[in-house]
């Protein structure tokens, strides 16, 4: 069974097909997020600390750091403040980080610093890409998102995006790097704008965890870009998407109807063993009550295997 490893320094999660779903707190992201953007500019971090902490007691089982806040200079400006935010969360919380960033010197400083295993958010099939990334996945032994886009760009044909994401997953193993290691994100559409969306990355999950045997994520909220009330249709995607085969997802976990499609899916695919997450976190609950149900402990984040203990710029928060 493919299991890919992330860790804190605390803290072992194993994202899988037989694992509660893996959640990747989306929120310190200042894309689209003019505010965040200025705060993190002027070292100000308040925001992010805000957002960490909620998100984890939110069910967040782990959290992507992404700090691109402008695209002048970013080859300079990143790194240093990359680095200085994954310090503050990793002070902050235990779960592991996704090191999220399409700037490759940034990627590298963030590596330096985190602590533990985290994952690497991105690398894509373009062959400057693959040279540039790679080597670093492999010299510090970590996961990588693979997302199935290349020179060519973003395909609205589903088979070409499964091509691209074999071809990343075969240049990973030419430099030794397995594909248990290997997170695919088959790129979601949104629905407004493609009807068909919905099926093609269901089509896509199927085949990637039949053929490559991958785990997989996307960019949640993607799906309902455009729509009214969106949430509802993230709501309703989760589940479906959980059913055909994804292993976790980048999105807003501080959105409770999200959340509970999450423990439920985990509940009915069997990855919440006797209902114990669903029934710690929802057995106080009452209908209407302000905020929803309680934080759920760490145990029912959605995402422990094991306790021991694109790119980032195009998930903005919804």
């Amino acid at each position: 069974m493919t299991r890919t490893i992330v860790a804190s320094a605390t803290r072992e999660i194993v994202i899988g097909f037989d694992q509660p779903f893996c959640v990747i707190g989306e929120r310190i992201n200042p894309t689209g997020r003019k505010k965040l953007a200025a705060e993190m500019t002027a070292g100000d971090f308040s925001t992010v600390e805000k957002d960490a902490l909620a998100q984890v007691a939110a069910g967040a089982t782990m959290l992507d750091v992404n700090a691109g806040v402008t695209a002048v200079n970013p080859n300079e400006t990143e790194p240093p403040l990359l680095v200085r935010t994954l310090e503050i969360v990793q002070g902050l919380v235990d779960v592991p980080l996704s090191i999220d960033s399409s700037v490759t010197a940034a990627i590298e400083a963030g590596l330096k610093v985190a602590k533990g295993r985290p994952l690497v958010n991105s690398v894509t099939g373009e062959e400057e890409k693959l040279e540039a990334i790679l080597p670093l996945v492999k010299k510090y032994n970590v996961p990588v998102v693979a997302i199935s886009n290349d020179e060519t760009g973003i395909s609205e044909d589903p088979d070409v995006r499964f091509a691209v994401a074999k071809k990343i997953v075969e240049r990973a193993a030419d430099y030794g790097i397995p594909a248990h290691d290997i997170v695919v994100d088959p790129l979601v559409m949104p629905i407004g704008a493609m009807g068909s969306a919905g099926q093609q990355v269901f089509r896509l999950l199927r085949r990637l965890r039949e053929e490559l045997k991958v785990n997989t994520t996307c960019g949640l909220s993607n799906i309902s870009f455009g729509l009214p009330h969106r949430h509802g249709i993230n709501a309703g995607f989760i589940p479906m998407v959980i059913g055909a085969g994804m292993t976790s997802a980048i999105m807003n976990p501080c959105r409770p109807q999200e959340m509970e499609a999450v423990r439920a899916a985990n509940v009915l695919t069997g990855n919440d063993p006797n209902c114990s997450d669903w029934i710690m976190t929802y057995r106080d609950y009452k209908p209407g009550a302000e905020g929803g149900p309680a934080a759920a402990p760490a145990s029912a984040s959605g995402g422990s295997g094991r306790r021991g203990g694109r790119e980032g710029r195009r998930r903005a928060s919804a």
